[in-house]
């Protein structure tokens, strides 16, 4: 009824305050972290588009394709925490979209720049590198679909949410995007591609192992910080934008490689303490 929300005597009702409160606008902001996953979903497609071309400029654009996803993935998340409209339908639309972006498009791109290449090159044993390029692939991609069936079960690291149990995909697909960004000339080496290879068993084991890697999520970006921290990031975005090829290989390489080195301290570390114990 129009007078529902009238006392008795005559006063109206304080209704509750509301973030947003137009219907439409809370829709709107409901479908923001979804517009940034399905952003992410065209990243991966497009990259998978740009590795069948089989060019070096296609090469390096599925590269930065598959960049431009996980700067995207990272924001989906943070979007819809802070504005209170996280749910399970985008959890798992996020997550097929991780699928695609960090799982099929970087297995493609690894095939088609570092064995298809060297293969129609006509290099010694290309038959027999083609192959084991099938298997590693599937291999690397198969990695892939159960670090993320395993984060969506589990979730982080056991007693910390600063860790990430296994590398993350977007880590892993970053690793092979910066290196196609940086060389972009595809291999026509055998040697090399066996060297390719072998990093993709490396960041398929990485993924489905339970090496902690560092998750960035404690960090409080709202913070009022040091003007030497705000100048360092300035300087890491201006090293990005003006030489991203040998910057982005190296930032790369450094969260692929933390794990492991942190993870052979811990153990060294446990060993010593127990002898002097």
């Amino acid at each position: 009824m129009e007078f529902d929300n009238i006392d008795p005597i005559g006063h109206e009702e304080e209704q509750p305050r509301r973030l947003f409160p137009s219907h439409r606008l809370r829709r709107g902001v409901y479908l923001l972290p979804s517009a940034f996953t399905v952003a992410n979903l065209l990243c991966g497609y497009y990259a998978i588009l740009a590795s069948l071309e089989g060019h070096a400029g296609d090469f390096d654009n599925a590269a930065c394709a598959i960049g431009f996803a996980i700067v995207l993935d990272s924001l989906d998340g943070r979007v819809a925490r802070a504005m209170g409209t996280n749910s399970e339908f985008g959890t798992q639309f996020d997550s097929l979209a991780d699928m695609i972006s960090f799982g099929i498009a970087p297995a493609f791109l690894a095939y088609a720049w570092g064995i298809r290449a060297m293969a129609a090159a006509g290099a010694p044993d290309a038959l027999h590198l083609t192959q084991l390029g099938w298997v590693i692939g599937f291999f690397y991609l198969g990695c892939a679909a159960w670090r993320l069936a395993r984060f969506n079960i589990q979730g982080m690291a056991p007693g910390s949410n600063r860790f990430f149990a296994g590398m993350p995909t977007p880590a892993a697909a970053g690793m092979i995007a910066a290196t196609v960004h940086f060389f972009q000339i595809p291999i026509s080496d055998a040697r090399l591609s066996v060297l390719w290879l072998l990093l993709l068993i490396a960041l398929g084991i990485l993924m489905s192992s339970t090496v902690r890697h560092y998750s960035f999520k404690d960090i409080q970006w709202t913070r009022r910080r040091p003007s030497l921290f705000v100048i360092l990031i300035a300087l890491l975005i201006g090293a990005i934008v003006k030489f991203s090829g040998p910057t982005l290989l190296l930032l790369a390489s450094v969260y692929t490689m933390h794990g492991t080195v942190l993870q052979v301290v811990r153990v060294v570390r446990s060993r010593v303490a127990s002898r002097h114990a």
